[in-house]
């Protein structure tokens, strides 16, 4: 990972970089598992068609591609659309969950495109674009720059003629920036979603966080549910009286003093997870409104200091964090793919700013 800040020499404590384990994010999957006991008495009948009985508003041809895409079991075991079910069977199914039903417009927003072919596309997703439309977001997202991009190709769509996240497996935050994949078939949306669901897809962010975390190198375990008082955040409960469990692994890559450069992969795939954790861990990061990183959180008090922080929140005008790495098993081929993105140019911008004051007060230290 490439950082523009010109080192010279200065004594800031550059951590050596590693390879962090290979644990995924699933971030916000849309993934949900459905899990049936067959009745005592039920006769032995096709699998897709057990299914087509039981699961509302699900085709049969979804059925059969989430069989093939190993995302249908059998009393633990993978099974085939032609799978005979029998009585006491426990079965359990991996699908995308089905969002309400809207109108979609096709937009032309710019995407950054990353790979292409015609099974899966990886795209960059700048800051500031909103995923799928929801309420207050009704359009101008990323499912509409699909739209328009893909005109009219058959991209698959959830049951019911629900577009409003078409090719969608996961997403992340409007304001973080990254790397994201998107299913251009059913069966790819359905293996790359069983995929996030068994925690295989690889992924690393980078974060801009304040402060200096204590070990450089740690996990931080906590379960994650709704604030007690204000429900549009998340709230990290230590001895997990509320909310899921949630882990995340962090490192320190430079370590700045007053802010750090800090990469993350996670156990699990929480709503807001790096953000509520690292808040958690008394570092929020720079510029998160939500989680209390667009204030002053170490540094002094003087008017100098406080505009130069300012010219930072103004030089990076969102939380800093961006998904960098991406790493899955390619669906039709079973490739694994790797996938890189470099730190967006307001996040570097700011580290070079941050970098360039310690620099500047530690060259007038050793001055005097």
């Amino acid at each position: 990972m490439a950082f523009a800040v010109g080192v010279k020499n200065i004594k800031l404590r550059q951590v050596e970089q590693k390879e962090l384990p290979e644990i995924e994010n699933n971030d916000q999957s849309f993934v949900e598992l459905t899990e049936i006991l067959v009745d005592p008495g039920q006769e032995q009948i096709r699998v897709d068609k057990y299914l087509m009985s039981k699961i509302s508003g699900v085709t049969r041809t979804k059925i059969q591609n989430t069989a093939k895409a190993g995302s249908i079991l059998i009393n633990g075991k993978q099974v085939k659309p032609n799978h005979k079910v029998k009585p006491n069977d426990k079965i359990e199914v991996f699908l995308v969950k089905q969002p309400e039903n809207e109108t979609l417009i096709a937009e032309d927003i710019p995407l950054d495109i990353v790979y292409e072919d015609d099974h899966v596309l990886v795209i960059n997703k700048q800051a500031g674009l909103v995923v799928h439309p929801g309420i207050g977001n009704p359009n101008g997202t990323l499912v509409n720059a699909l739209k328009f991009y893909f005109k009219d190709a058959d991209l698959p769509v959830l049951d019911g003629n629900m577009e409003n996240r078409i090719g969608l497996v996961h997403r992340i935050d409007k304001d973080t920036s990254g790397l994201m994949v998107i299913a251009k078939t059913e069966f790819a949306m359905a293996h790359l979603g069983k995929q996030f669901f068994d925690h295989s897809i690889k992924r690393t962010y980078t974060s801009l966080v304040w402060g200096s975390p204590e070990p450089e190198k740690g996990s931080i375990e906590t379960h994650i549910g709704r604030h007690p008082q204000h429900r549009i955040l998340r709230f990290a409960y230590p001895d997990g009286e509320e909310g899921k469990w949630a882990k995340t692994h962090y490192k320190v890559v430079l370590d700045m003093y007053y802010v750090s450069v800090v990469e993350c992969t996670l156990e699990t795939g929480r709503t807001h997870q790096i953000r509520v954790h690292m808040q958690y861990l008394g570092h929020p990061l720079f510029n998160d409104h939500r989680y209390g990183g667009d204030a002053i959180r170490k540094g002094t008090v003087f008017n100098k200091y406080k505009q130069f922080v300012q010219n930072c929140f103004e030089e990076c005008p969102r939380h800093a964090l961006h998904a960098s790495e991406l790493g899955f098993v390619h669906p039709e081929t079973g490739e694994e793919l790797f996938f890189k993105s470099e730190m967006p140019s307001d996040m570097k911008a700011c580290v070079d700013k941050w970098y360039n004051y310690v620099d500047t007060k530690r060259t007038k230290t050793d001055g005097k």
